[in-house]
C-alpha cells in the first residue's frame, strides 16, 4: 500500500478531485471519523460495540506521520510502529557512504543509539470538535475570491485559538468533512523529535518486489519501529496498544485504525471523467519518463543507486496505483450507476421549488470549474504544483519566497500553509538535516525541465523565463551548483530574514523562484477562486441534499484524518480458486529464488532452522483502507494490535472509487510473524520484550 502520496502528486491530486459525501455504508464499507462510528452497524453484524474508553484510546494510541503514512503506539515508552516503506525516507537520510539503511536494514542496540529521523513528524489526534456553523456562516452568500478570502480568515481564527501560545507543541487543522457539508477542527499533539529503533533489510520488507505488489499471497515484513522523544528523552505515552503475539484468527472481527488520504466515492461524475481523461494519463505518462530517467541514474554508480533507492520506489509504487485506476475509470458498471445516482439527486431536488432555492444547480456550477480547470490544469500543474520544477532545492526556494511574501500580511489574509499556527512546522522542514544529492538533484531538474518545455511549449512565457536560451542541462547544472540551499542554516536564515533577505538574495534558485512567483501565484489564484471556490460549493449543495433527503448515516470521503473501519479476517475467491488468508514462513521458503526480488538475506537463511515455519506471516481481512492507511495498526475487540496494514490487494486499486466486499482486501503483516522474526532472525529480544510487556 503506497503512502498517501508523494509531494508533487499531492497538488495533483487535489486539483484531479474534490471529496464529498460517501455514499451509505454496506456490509464492512466504511471509513468512519471517530467521533461518528457505526456503532449499531458493528452491533448487528459483529455482536461488538465498542465502549468510550476502548474509542479514546484507540484514538490516541494512533498516530500519523506527517509526510503520508499511519502509525500507532505500541509501548508506554513512546514506540511507534509502522511500516518499512514508511520510514524509507528515515533510513535513507541517515544512510552514509559505510551503511546502506535502505537496503541493511537497521536495530539501535540501546535507546541511547536510537538516531533521529532528520525530516519526521508525528501527529497524535488529540480532539475533534465540529466547527460547521461558524465556518459556514462566514462563507455564507461570498463568492470566488471573496469566498476565498473569507474562508482563509475564518480558517485562520479559528487554527490560531486551537493553537495558542505554543504552536509547536499543537498542530491545528480545519477539515472539510462530506466537502464543507461538515467542518471540523482536528487537534493533534505535534511529536518533531522521532527516532529510529529498528527497521528489517529491504529485501525482507518489500519481498517480491513490485511483482507482488498490490498481490496476494505476500510474504513481507514491511514493519519499522520508531520511538517519539520529549525534552531529549523517551516519551511517556498512556494510550498504546498492547501487542499480542499469538495475532488473529479466521473470520475474527479486527479493526484498522489509520488515516486514509483520499478517496472519491461520492465526487461528481464529471470529476471521475476529468480523472480518466486529463489526470491519471498525465500522471502515468510523467512518471513513466521519470522513471526511465532515474532507472539510469540507479545504475551508473553504486552512490546513485542509494541515493535514488527511496525516490524510485514511491515512483514505482504511485505508478502501479494511477495504472491501476485506468480500468476502474473506464468500468462502464461504476459510471452509470454514478450517473443513475446524480439523476435521482437531481431529480429529488427538482421536485420542489423550495428544494430548487435551497441547492439550485451544482452540477451547472462544478461544470464551469471544470471548464477553467481544464484550460490552467497544464500550467498549473507543471508550475504551481511544482511538476516542471523537480527536487528539494527548488522546493525550498519556492517556499522561502512565499513565505516572505505570505509573512507580511496579516494572518487571516495568508495562505492556509503560511498562517501563524503553522510556522512551527515550516520552520522545522526548512531545518530538516536530511541529506541532498547534488547530482540527483540536477538529474530531476534538468529532466522536470525538458518536460516543462516539451508540456507548455518553447514560446511559453514561464519557459522563456526559466531557459532563456540555455538547454535545460545546462540551467539545471548551473542552478545546482550555484545554490546554497542544501545547507539548512542557509534556509533558516533566510526564512527568519523574511522578505529583506528573499530580495537582497543571490542566490539562484532563489532568483528562479522570484522570477516564477507571479505566474505561479496567479495560477494558483485562478485554481482557487474559479475553481476551488465554485467546486467546494458546489458538493456542498449535494452534500446538504443528500443528508436532508437520507440522513447522516453514512461516512464521508477519506482526508487524511483518522479513521475506524472494521471487517474480519477472510479470503477471497478469484476466478473460481479460493485465496485462503494467511500465509505462513514455510511459504516464504517455498517462494524464495535467491535472485531480486525473491531473495533473501542471509540472516534469514541461517534462522531457518531454528523458525517455527508454521508461524502465519501476512494475512488479509474484509477492511476498507486505501493510500495513506500504510502504517495502520490492525486491532481486535480487546484492543489489542494483531497486525500491521501495509498493502491492499490488486481488487483493492478500485477502493478509491468504491468498496466491494466480495473482493477487496487489505493486507496485513501478522504481529506472530513480527515477534518471530525479531527473536529468531534478527535476535532483538529486547524490542520483543517491550512488545509484550504491555498485554493486557
Amino acid at each position: 500500500m503506497a503512502k498517501r502520496t508523494t509531494r508533487t502528486l499531492v497538488a495533483v491530486a487535489v486539483l484531479a478531485c474534490a471529496p464529498v459525501m460517501g455514499g451509505s455504508a454496506h456490509a464492512d464499507e466504511g471509513m468512519w471519523t471517530m467521533d461518528a462510528l457505526p456503532l449499531k452497524q458493528m452491533a448487528e453484524r459483529y455482536h461488538f460495540t465498542p465502549d468510550k474508553a476502548w474509542v479514546e484510546r484507540v484514538t490516541k494510541a494512533s498516530a500519523r506521520l506527517a509526510l503520508g503514512c499511519s502509525a500507532s503506539f505500541v509501548s508506554a515508552d513512546g514506540l511507534v510502529m509502522t511500516n518499512h516503506h514508511c520510514a524509507n525516507e528515515c533510513l535513507q537520510q541517515l544512510s552514509d557512504k559505510e551503511h546502506n539503511y535502505f537496503q541493511d536494514g537497521y536495530a539501535a542496540k540501546a535507546v541511547a543509539e536510537e538516531q533521529r529521523c532528520p525530516a519526521m513528524e508525528l501527529n497524535q489526534l488529540d480532539t475533534i470538535t465540529d466547527v460547521t456553523e461558524r465556518v459556514q456562516n462566514a462563507l455564507k452568500g461570498k463568492q470566488g475570491e471573496a469566498y476565498t478570502k473569507a474562508r482563509q480568515a475564518i480558517e485562520s481564527s479559528i487554527e490560531k485559538e486551537c493553537a495558542g501560545a505554543d504552536a509547536k507543541t499543537w498542530r491545528c487543522d480545519i477539515i472539510s468533512l462530506y466537502h464543507g457539508g461538515r467542518v471540523a477542527l482536528y487537534k493533534y499533539r505535534r511529536y518533531q523529535d522521532v527516532r529510529l529503533v529498528m527497521a528489517p533489510d529491504q529485501s525482507a520488507a518489500f519481498f517480491g518486489g513490485d511483482p507482488d505488489n498490490f498481490n496476494f499471497p505476500r510474504y513481507d515484513l514491511d514493519m519499522a519501529f520508531l520511538r517519539v522523544y520529549e525534552n531529549g528523552k523517551p516519551a511517556k505515552v498512556s494510550a498504546y496498544l498492547p501487542f499480542d503475539g499469538a495475532g488473529p484468527k479466521a473470520g475474527q472481527l479486527v479493526f484498522t485504525s489509520g488515516n486514509p488520504g483520499s478517496t472519491e466515492r461520492e465526487v461528481p461524475l464529471a470529476e471521475l471523467e476529468f480523472s480518466r481523461n486529463v489526470t491519471v494519463p498525465f500522471v502515468i505518462d510523467m512518471y513513466s519518463a521519470l522513471d526511465g530517467v532515474l532507472w539510469q541514474y540507479s545504475r551508473e554508480s553504486a552512490a546513485h543507486h542509494q541515493e535514488a533507492q527511496e525516490l524510485v520506489f514511491g515512483i514505482e509504487n504511485s505508478l502501479k496505483v494511477y495504472r491501476g485506476r485506468v480500468p476502474v475509470l473506464a468500468d462502464t458498471k461504476l459510471l452509470a450507476a454514478k450517473a443513475k445516482s446524480e439523476a435521482e439527486l437531481r431529480a429529488w431536488i427538482n421536485a420542489e421549488e423550495e428544494r430548487k432555492k435551497t441547492y439550485g444547480d451544482p452540477w451547472a456550477k462544478n461544470a464551469q470549474a471544470l471548464a477553467v480547470k481544464q484550460r490552467i490544469f497544464k500550467p498549473y500543474v507543471m508550475l504551481e504544483a511544482g511538476m516542471g520544477l523537480r527536487g528539494e532545492l527548488f522546493g525550498y526556494a519556492k517556499v522561502l519566497v512565499r513565505a516572505a511574501s505570505e509573512q507580511q500580511k496579516p494572518d487571516a489574509e495568508r495562505l492556509s500553509a503560511f498562517h501563524d499556527a503553522r510556522l512551527p512546522a515550516l520552520e522545522a522542514e526548512l531545518g530538516s538535516t536530511a541529506p541532498i544529492y547534488p547530482e540527483l538533484e540536477t538529474t530531476q531538474l534538468a529532466f522536470s525541465l525538458t518536460q516543462l518545455r516539451q508540456i507548455l511549449g518553447t514560446d511559453d512565457a514561464a519557459v522563456k523565463l526559466v531557459l532563456g536560451k540555455a538547454a535545460p542541462d545546462e540551467v539545471a547544472e548551473q542552478l545546482v551548483k550555484g545554490t546554497k540551499l542544501a545547507d539548512p542554516k542557509v534556509r533558516l536564515a533566510l526564512f527568519k530574514g523574511g522578505a529583506q533577505a528573499i530580495a537582497a538574495s543571490q542566490d539562484p534558485m532563489i532568483g528562479l523562484a522570484r522570477k516564477l512567483e507571479p505566474q505561479a501565484r496567479a495560477l494558483r489564484k485562478q485554481m482557487d477562486d474559479q475553481v476551488a471556490a465554485p467546486t467546494r460549493q458546489a458538493t456542498e449543495a449535494m452534500a446538504k441534499a443528500r443528508f436532508a433527503r437520507n440522513g447522516m448515516a453514512s461516512y464521508p470521503d477519506a482526508t487524511f484524518t483518522q479513521r475506524l473501519s472494521f471487517g474480519q479476517v477472510k479470503g477471497w475467491n478469484e476466478n473460481g480458486t479460493e485465496v485462503p488468508p494467511f500465509t505462513n514462513f514455510a511459504g516464504l521458503y517455498e517462494r524464495a529464488t535467491g535472485s531480486d526480488p525473491f531473495k533473501l538475506s542471509q540472516p534469514w537463511l541461517a534462522a531457518k532452522p531454528r523458525l517455527n515455519l508454521k508461524t502465519p506471516f501476512d494475512f488479509v481481512s474484509t477492511n476498507d483502507i486505501i493510500g495513506g492507511n500504510s502504517g495502520s495498526p490492525v486491532i481486535d475487540a480487546q484492543g489489542h494490535a494483531v497486525g500491521l496494514i501495509f498493502d491492499g490487494n490488486i481488487h483493492s486499486l478500485g477502493g478509491d472509487f468504491y468498496y466491494d466486499e466480495s473482493t477487496n482486501r487489505a493486507v496485513a503483516v501478522d504481529s506472530a510473524a513480527i515477534l518471530e522474526a525479531l527473536k529468531v532472525v534478527y535476535t532483538n529480544q529486547s524490542l520483543a520484550d517491550e512488545l509484550l510487556k504491555g498485554h493486557l
